[in-house]
Order: C-alpha cells, then sequence, then structure tokens
C-alpha cells in the first residue's frame, strides 16, 4: 500500500499541482515552500499569462524557473520592461505544447481545446516575428503601418478587407501604446487577438492591397504570406473548430480521444496543401502527432513542447522527499 507521501508524489508528477497544495501542508506541514511553488505551477497550467509574472516567494520558486516564466508572461502596461511574449511567442508556444500535452494525457479535453484555441487564435503573430524583430508589440508597430495610402485601422474604409472587429482591433493597436494601464489590459483581453488575424488577412487574403505592409522586406514577403495562410487554415481546421462542442465553446458536449484524433487526422489533410502545413503530417511524438512541428513552420524556426511544468513537478517531488524550508533560490 502506498503511503500518503508516496500519493502527494504522485500528484507531483501527475501535475496536479492544486490538490497538491491543499494536501500537502496535512502531511507534511514542515513542507512550508510547496504551497507557493504548486501556486506557481497551477497558473502555469491554467495558461493564466496575465499573472505569470505575479510575485511569487523566491524562496519556494527557483529563479530559473521564474525567468522562464516570464518569457510567457503578458505584460500589464505599456511600458513594463522585460517584454516578455511580446518580445518572442516562441516561449509561449513551446509551453502551450506542454499543456496541450498534459491535458491529453490527463484526458482534460475540455481544457486541451481551449489551448489548441489560444494557439490558433495568435498563430499568424508567430510568423511575423521573424519580420517584426518582436511578437506583435504595439509599442513597436513598424512606422509603414501608418503609410500614405496605408487603410490599415481606418474605421469605415469599404476597400478593406478586414472584418469590423479587426479594423476596430487595428485602429486602438495604434494608439492603445499611450493609454492607461486599465486601456492596456482592456485591449488585449479583447482586440489583440483580432489583429492577429487583421495582420495575416494584409499579407495572406487581401483583395485590395495598400501600402500597410510595404515595410516588409520583399525578399520575404512570399514567405510571410504563406506562413500567415497556414496559421489563418489551421484556426479554421477541424481540430479547433472542435472547442465549439465542448462546454468552454457553445455547447455541451465533450470531445472524446477518438474523436480529437480524428478531427486531427482531417485537419493534417487540410493543411497538406503546401510545404509548410505539409509539415504537420510529421510524426514528431507528439500525442498530436506533427503539431509542434506545423508552429516551428509557421514560426520559421523549431518549436518545441517546454519542459518548465515538468521541471515545477520534479522541484515539488524533490521538496517532498526533503521537507526542509530552504533558502538558497535566487
Amino acid at each position: 500500500m502506498k503511503s500518503p507521501l508516496d500519493l502527494l508524489t504522485e500528484l507531483a508528477r501527475r501535475y496536479a499541482f492544486a490538490d497538491l497544495g491543499a494536501l500537502a501542508p496535512q502531511v507534511v506541514p514542515e513542507a512550508v515552500l510547496i504551497p507557493a511553488l504548486c501556486e506557481f505551477g497551477q497558473r502555469l497550467l491554467t495558461l493564466d499569462a496575465e499573472d505569470f509574472a505575479a510575485e511569487v516567494d523566491h524562496k519556494a520558486v527557483r529563479g530559473d524557473l521564474r525567468r522562464r516564466a516570464r518569457d510567457c508572461h503578458m505584460p500589464q502596461t505599456p511600458r513594463e520592461q522585460p517584454r516578455g511574449a511580446l518580445a518572442s511567442l516562441r516561449p509561449a508556444y513551446g509551453l502551450l505544447l506542454e499543456v496541450i500535452r498534459i491535458r491529453w494525457e490527463r484526458r482534460e479535453l475540455s481544457s486541451m481545446m481551449a489551448a489548441l484555441h489560444i494557439a490558433g487564435e495568435y498563430l499568424p503573430l508567430l510568423a511575423f516575428e521573424p519580420v517584426l524583430g518582436h511578437s506583435g508589440d504595439p509599442a513597436r508597430w513598424p512606422e509603414g503601418l501608418r503609410a500614405e495610402g496605408s487603410r490599415f485601422g481606418v474605421i469605415g474604409d469599404r476597400d478593406c478587407d478586414h472584418t469590423k472587429s479587426e479594423k476596430s482591433a487595428a485602429e486602438r493597436t495604434l494608439r492603445v501604446a499611450h493609454e492607461p494601464p486599465e486601456g492596456w489590459r482592456a485591449y488585449f483581453d479583447r482586440q489583440h487577438s483580432q489583429l492577429a488575424g487583421a495582420f495575416a488577412t494584409c499579407v495572406a487574403r487581401c483583395r485590395n492591397p495598400c501600402t500597410a505592409m510595404d515595410w516588409v522586406p520583399e525578399g520575404e514577403r512570399e514567405s510571410l504570406a504563406l506562413r500567415c495562410k497556414v496559421a489563418m487554415t489551421f484556426a479554421d481546421t477541424p481540430l479547433v473548430r472542435l472547442r465549439h462542442a465542448a462546454p468552454v465553446g457553445h455547447g455541451f458536449g465533450v470531445p472524446s480521444p477518438e474523436e480529437v484524433l480524428d478531427a486531427w487526422a482531417r485537419s493534417r489533410a487540410h493543411l497538406d496543401k503546401n510545404g509548410v502545413g505539409h509539415r504537420a503530417t510529421r510524426d514528431d511524438g507528439f500525442p498530436l502527432p506533427g503539431l509542434p512541428s506545423l508552429f516551428g513552420a509557421v514560426a520559421g524556426t523549431p518549436i518545441r513542447p517546454a519542459t518548465l511544468l515538468a521541471d515545477v513537478a520534479g522541484e515539488l517531488v524533490r521538496l517532498l522527499r526533503t521537507p526542509v524550508t530552504h533558502s538558497r533560490h535566487a
């Protein structure tokens, strides 16, 4: 029969951070660092990107773990430093892949579908990162977006192919860096994902191109357009559309593992129309085979599942086995 400590260790290895944080003090009350580290891990697992950089007990959370979490953090003010996920989305997509894998292994498919939906929404900005030099930071937009002849963010322009919500997001993004923190946060809560779609439309689907994207180097336009086209296709695949059959969508059902795998198989066929989308057909060892390869192809650089949550779990196992308060973390 397993001991209570063995069961707590199993919770850590299963990434059951909330349960472990609640139960550990009853079994190893001297392990005072565990609840704070569990709270940190739970924020990561639930993709609470606003709070990845929230104040944590530096004794409980190692400095390297805090730094890696900050790389995925969404700044909460226009001038907050470091810029985290606005500097690069690549660490955040590594974390998304790790969360998707964990949710799959735990058969928490509603949460997995939510993570896939987030990945689909922001994928165009991952494609733009090589040409922008950042991942869509409104404080660093190129001046070319406002060039003479640009319709980007012009409300009511009938020649622009953006939807009403995309036009609103485009107009807002050009001025939000000068707004107070409350306005900045409201923009990211409601409009930044629409902005990602607007950027993709400009380079991949616009029927009446203006000068808004003339700042993109000529030698990179074709590649960028293709990667954005694949990003938009992914967001409309059977896999991502499954979210609307889950409680996080508009229905009351939760897809089964078999339904998820079938939807992904059909999605891979939809994506396999060009060299970028073809990467989704790779067997790269992921539960949804080819998903990391697809994200890497869209990004223009390899994107692999992170090990951040695994390292948090490993640290929890160590603390459970040696439940002594330490102050060595920096």
